[in-house]
């Protein structure tokens, strides 16, 4: 009697979400999977206590990434662009910054001199290596575990793959050498091959072996229209995210375009998993150079974690269009739920943009522009 009486409010519930939020079918989307997270799909709890305060009066700029390592240790990596508030009673925080699993400051380095401008993506290899990018910058960096050496860069600094050399030339998408404003990084644990979203300038995926030689390379700019007949391989303005998954397969964020496109590792594009379609903002470029507008500058596909187990059954995507976590049966890439709402309280995001999981299926999300904060969420006990 108590499972109908739960059914028949679940059913209520979604009839009058329906019915007075016509105007924003997305966020439907969220509120109708109550049913869903009901019967024992992933739930997540703010963790308050984590991380601990920083200290040396420290303050963090925007987190431009998150990952982690093997031992659940979290790095973060913070721009430094402090408020003018900030600067006066606080301390600019160094760049990287790694806290153990219970939020304690283990680690902190990087010279804002030699690091990419604009510190973008966050990626530890299974060897332990620390990986940056920039999205104002043309380089990804390959770092010791403790940030004391660099071992590998990809790109020169300040030297982008345009037609001029310059950040406001027009992009070539091409360069074997050169990069144009990357995201994201990704390290192949079998064979070392690295994989970067060359996605601010350049419309890319692009693929470098373990020394940093160039071996292939997919993608373009592409239109709303490409995007709505299903077209793989084109990518609105942002390619935000590149994840290696457990399947050996290859998640790339379209981040303006509200998918997740699969490839296999030569780049041979599989399918998209669509996440709060229509958040997405701009459409590309038209024929003749105009700029074809959509509603919302942001999209939604900003990240994409796995949860740990071998199989990898939940796909986590961070979604900074509407300040949600969405949980999706990755194999079938259906939504099952969401977490996060907009706001600046705890367990809230402001322009969410980054996440990453641990080994214990914790989730790790990074924020920018007016957020600027790391936050932990746990698998919430099961009810």
């Amino acid at each position: 009697m108590n499972r109908l009486l739960w059914k028949c409010a679940v059913a209520t519930i979604t009839i009058i979400i329906l019915v007075f939020d016509l105007a924003a079918p997305f966020r439907v989307v969220a509120m109708d999977l109550i049913s869903e997270q009901a019967v024992g799909k992933p739930t997540f709890e703010v963790d308050a206590s984590w991380p601990k305060p920083l200290p040396n009066k420290w303050a963090v700029g925007e987190i431009g990434g998150t990952c982690v390592d093997a031992q659940d240790h979290v790095f973060i990596v913070n721009r430094g662009n402090l408020t003018p508030r900030e600067k006066e009673q606080a301390i600019s925080a160094p760049p990287v910054i790694e806290f153990d699993s219970q939020g304690n400051v283990l680690n902190a380095w990087g010279n804002r001199g030699v690091l990419p401008n604009s510190i973008h993506g966050c990626f530890v290899d299974s060897e332990g290596a620390v990986w940056v990018a920039g999205n104002a910058d043309a380089i990804v960096q390959k770092y010791s575990h403790d940030g004391s050496k660099l071992l590998l860069q990809i790109g020169s600094k300040g030297l982008f793959d345009t037609s001029d050399g310059t950040l406001t030339g027009a992009p070539l998408n091409s360069s074997h050498t050169l990069l144009n404003r990357p995201a994201s990084i990704a390290v192949d644990p079998i064979n070392g091959d690295i994989y970067v979203a060359d996605g601010y300038g350049n419309r890319r995926v692009v693929v470098f072996d373990r020394t940093g030689r160039f071996l292939r390379q997919w993608g373009r700019q592409g239109t709303k229209a490409e995007v709505d007949a299903g077209v793989g391989s084109v990518f609105l303005e942002v390619v935000h995210c590149v994840v290696l998954g457990n399947d050996g397969l290859v998640y790339v964020c379209d981040r303006r375009a509200d998918r997740v496109q699969i490839f296999d590792k030569s780049g041979r594009f599989l399918k998209s998993i669509f996440v709060a379609k229509g958040t997405g903002a701009h459409g590309g470029w038209l024929p003749g150079g105009d700029l074809e507008q959509t509603p919302d500058l942001w999209g939604s596909a900003f990240g994409v974690a796995f949860s740990p187990d071998t199989t990898q059954e939940f796909m986590y995507v961070c979604d900074g269009g509407n300040e949600v976590v969405w949980i999706l049966d990755r194999a079938s890439g259906r939504v099952l739920s969401s977490f996060g709402r907009p706001g600046h309280q705890i367990g809230a995001f402001h322009f969410l943009h980054s996440i990453a999981v641990d080994s214990q299926g914790r989730v790790i999300t990074g924020e920018v522009v007016g957020g600027r904060r790391v936050q932990r969420f746990t698998l919430a006990p099961a009810v």
